[in-house]
């Protein structure tokens, strides 16, 4: 088992992010006393349980582990995730449903998004993760018109070609590569590509992914349009 690294650790927010790597047979402790940890499976799979609750996680599926918790992954072969943990100071959300301990992006249709685009929530207030919202986003070949969130989030790009366009830069996005979104940070997430891209995004204070605000300029076109 190689040793988890981050990829992301946000200064001023409660996010971070960083990859998993388990060879197969092995196993590894999951959770924090005051963080949440939400697992995201790239390839491989396994076995995830808490207590006397276990459920098998392959390519596509996640995990919540809470604050306080302490989970046991086990890899039947090699196994590759991310994990992005949430730390005490994220406002909680009031809990809408039972807590679920795994899900897969298989087993659940696609809400729209901003645009042509579409997400897909892995763990939210709905199912036990009311410090942030894990989700999945598709991303059709394009850009979305400038826009921002009201939530801080990191965002990891499984597959790419993509790109990041901020307001003083852009940069390639690249399978393996992450990014954070303060919030009311204007941006486009572009698919540079010809197929649907897909991207993992963690946010606080959860939410909806599809909660995003046009820019004045671009606010005033629609209208005009409208």
């Amino acid at each position: 088992m190689h040793d988890p690294f981050d990829v992301c650790a946000l200064e001023g927010s409660p996010l971070a992010l960083r990859t998993l790597t388990i060879g197969p047979g092995m196993t590894t402790t999951l959770g924090e006393p005051e963080h949440d940890s939400l697992l995201y499976v790239v390839a491989g799979s396994g076995l995830l349980s808490l207590g006397p609750e276990s459920a098998l996680v392959r390519t596509r599926s996640a995990g919540l582990v809470l604050a306080g918790e302490e989970a046991v992954l086990s890899a039947s072969d090699e196994l590759d995730a991310i994990v992005a943990t949430v730390g005490r100071d994220a406002d909680l959300h009031a809990p809408m449903g039972a807590r679920e301990l795994a899900v897969s992006l298989d087993e659940a249709g696609a809400e729209a998004a901003t645009s042509a685009r579409s997400f897909q929530i892995l763990f939210g207030p709905h199912n036990g993760s009311t410090r942030a919202t894990f989700f999945a986003g598709f991303i059709p070949p394009g850009k979305a018109p400038w826009h921002y969130h009201l939530y801080d989030e990191i965002v990891w790009v499984p597959e790419g070609p993509g790109r990041l366009h901020l307001a003083e830069s852009e940069d390639a996005l690249g399978p393996g590569s992450a990014f954070r979104l303060r919030p009311r940070q204007v941006h486009i997430v572009e698919n540079a590509g010809t197929s649907e891209m897909t991207i993992l995004g963690v946010f606080t204070p959860a939410g909806s992914p599809s909660a995003a605000y046009l820019t004045p300029e671009i606010a005033a076109e629609y209208l005009f349009a409208g």
